[in-house]
């Protein structure tokens, strides 16, 4: 149905932006890039295309190209309801960098502005971890588990976050998910 609502009208924003985000949860992310910068040139102040970009970037693991896109769709929408997801996002990408105390800190906001979000205690407990701030990152980790329980174990929860190229796995193995086993989390 998107691909109808681009042939009919190429410059439809709202499609292409539809079609970046369900290009990359099948994988395709060159193609979502593609989609998701369509979009921003059409809509140059819509603020979700430049998260979702961001996103994307991240899963071509491209964490450094994403910050600046993030970062400019948070200065867009900073109260935007979906801003949380886009402090999480951020906070993704510092911690694929190694940047352990900004990603506590994007991790926090993101936590704020709406708590009852799963992923930004995922991400807080994941970089307290790689900090060895171990009883925090447990309680962090605890709380993410308590409002998404079926991702009690690394192995669900790659198994519900199953887009992102080789690159992006090989960072996350080695910072997200090093920081979820120090907090608590089980690999199986």
């Amino acid at each position: 149905m998107l691909l109808e609502a681009i042939e009919f009208d190429a410059n439809s924003f709202r499609a292409r932006w539809a079609l970046g985000l369900l290009r990359r949860l099948q994988n395709r992310l060159d193609e979502s890039r593609i989609e998701l910068e369509t979009a921003i040139a059409l809509v140059p102040n819509y603020a979700p295309a430049f998260w979702q970009l961001g996103m994307t970037l991240i899963c071509l693991g491209q964490p450094d190209a994403a910050i600046p896109e993030i970062e400019k769709g948070i200065r867009l929408g900073p109260y935007d309801t979906a801003s949380p997801g886009a402090y999480s996002m951020l906070s993704l990408a510092h911690i694929l960098l190694g940047r352990v105390e900004q990603a506590i800190e994007l991790s926090r906001t993101a936590r704020a502005r709406n708590p009852r979000l799963y992923f930004p205690h995922m991400l807080l407990a994941a970089a307290l971890g790689l900090k060895d701030d171990l009883d925090e990152a447990k309680a962090a980790l605890a709380e993410g588990i308590k409002l998404r329980p079926e991702f009690v174990s690394l192995a669900r929860l790659r198994a519900y976050t199953t887009w992102g190229n080789p690159q992006f796995k090989a960072l996350r193995e080695k910072t997200l998910d090093l920081g979820l086993r120090r907090a608590g989390m089980p690999d199986e």
